[in-house]
């Protein structure tokens, strides 16, 4: 529902049933957890950095590198879980969500003007807070260049910063088309904007980024048919087989260095676009090197998803941990996994009447980590250019499911809806278009 000022709070979610079914949980309540010895998942997970994870060999063909970040931002507004560790089990539904478990872009909205009117622009009350007057190109930070943003993890990276900033802008934007128009009353302009920059994000994720990580033919199953797997009885959850393995794919994504302008071509991806740090104008974002913008000027892609991991993934500089293996990513990823219970991926691929992959095909000896068997089998089917069949499934139902379950998403409160803002295909609506009308 939304407050006097249209700001989105529980989305709708009755607060008495939110924090007790809005938590993590299970798709497959009966399977037997994966549990192998610790020592055999950490030689596993340094394994996975390989050489040909240099920049140039191992891209993908066909995906832009600006969609790696928009899958993190997504992860971002969908998810927020502060309690959990890698050294002790978790019991899902005893871990608290941080955020609504909806796409609605509480990670840029916050509570709303009232609750996080730190978050808006107090001289123009329909519009986000950007950086400053010297340096509109950056979020906006307080006097220790901490960013002052709904979600700070999307500060992580100098890249997701800047993706965090263009749907600041993006509603901005929108609030300046709308006033243009001269239709709507000024008391509505905010609330009209929130609902058009969440139903064109909505539509991205649905009809351009899914479609792109998984093929068509499971999105339009799901249209068809419904969805398999992920149910609920009452508001939806985040399935840990989702948020700790299937959504993970991206990390296999991350390229060591991304050109982020003419100027700047070789950024590493750490040491030079680190966390929580002003912007500098020589990195200023060019989103024709993330997005597929200029027909003249192909994007850089992301790696291909697969379970070769670029060298730094073994190294993050921001994780402190008493013993170097426990900062490579996929170490952590495998280990999470175990420590959550996950079936493995040869379990979970029977469940969804999928044909496992052959040990031959996974180049292990009996079962597979289930995030360790969604990159292989990208890898083994697709040539890491998209998702299989399980971890396609798993990430195409969820994201359909949260839109399904949100009766302000448009796939419910306006199911014939199409994008209505200026785009290249009238009635469609891309990440290209959102950055052209940005600009415009």
């Amino acid at each position: 529902m939304s407050n006097a000022h249209g700001a989105t709070s529980l989305r709708g979610l009755d607060t008495s049933t939110y924090h007790e079914e809005g938590r993590f949980g299970r798709l497959f309540k009966t399977a037997r957890p994966y549990s192998p010895p610790d020592e055999y998942l950490i030689e596993l997970g340094l394994s996975m950095e390989k050489e040909d994870a240099a920049n140039g060999s191992g891209d993908s063909d066909s995906m832009p590198s600006g969609f790696t970040f928009l899958g993190q931002f997504v992860a971002h507004d969908i998810t927020l879980d502060t309690t959990s560790a890698l050294d002790r089990k978790n019991d899902p539904a005893a871990i608290k969500d941080f955020r609504t478990p909806g796409l609605d872009l509480d990670c840029v909205y916050g509570l709303g003007p009232e609750a996080n009117p730190h978050l808006f622009d107090q001289d123009d009350h329909a519009k986000l807070l950007i950086g400053t007057e010297k340096n509109p190109n950056d979020l906006q930070r307080n006097r220790q260049h901490v960013a002052l943003i709904g979600d700070p993890r999307n500060d992580v990276t100098l890249i997701t910063s800047q993706l965090h900033l263009l749907f600041l802008k993006f509603h901005n934007r929108i609030v300046d088309h709308l006033r243009n128009e001269g239709i709507l009353p000024e008391a509505v302009i905010f609330e009209e904007a929130e609902r058009l920059t969440r139903w064109h994000y909505q539509w991205i994720l649905i009809w351009e980024y899914i479609p792109m990580l998984t093929g068509p033919d499971i999105i339009a199953d799901i249209r068809a048919n419904g969805r398999r797997v992920y149910k609920f009885k009452h508001h939806p959850f985040i399935p840990v087989e989702f948020t700790v393995a299937a959504y993970r794919f991206g990390h296999s994504q991350l390229r060591s260095t991304y050109s982020l302008n003419d100027a700047t071509l070789d950024a590493r991806v750490f040491a030079d676009l680190g966390a929580f740090k002003e912007v500098p104008p020589e990195h200023v974002i060019d989103w024709r090197y993330f997005f597929d913008l200029d027909p003249n000027m192909p994007p850089q892609t992301g790696r291909k998803i697969d379970t070769n991991m670029a060298m730094e993934m073994h190294d993050l500089p921001f994780v402190k941990a008493p013993k170097p293996e426990l900062r490579s990513l996929p170490v952590r990823n495998l280990l999470r996994g175990k420590a959550l219970g996950l079936p493995s991926g040869q379990t979970v691929a029977e469940r969804l009447g999928v044909e496992p992959l052959s040990q031959a095909d996974l180049g292990l000896d009996g079962e597979a980590p289930l995030w360790y068997y969604i990159l292989k089998e990208a890898e083994v089917l697709h040539n890491g250019e998209r998702l299989g069949e399980v971890g396609g499934r798993l990430v195409a139902e969820v994201f359909a499911g949260l839109l399904q379950s949100d009766d302000e998403s448009y796939v419910v409160a306006a199911p014939m809806w199409k994008p209505t803002l200026p785009s290249a295909t009238p009635g469609h609506f891309t990440m290209a278009d959102m950055v052209r009308f940005v600009e415009s």
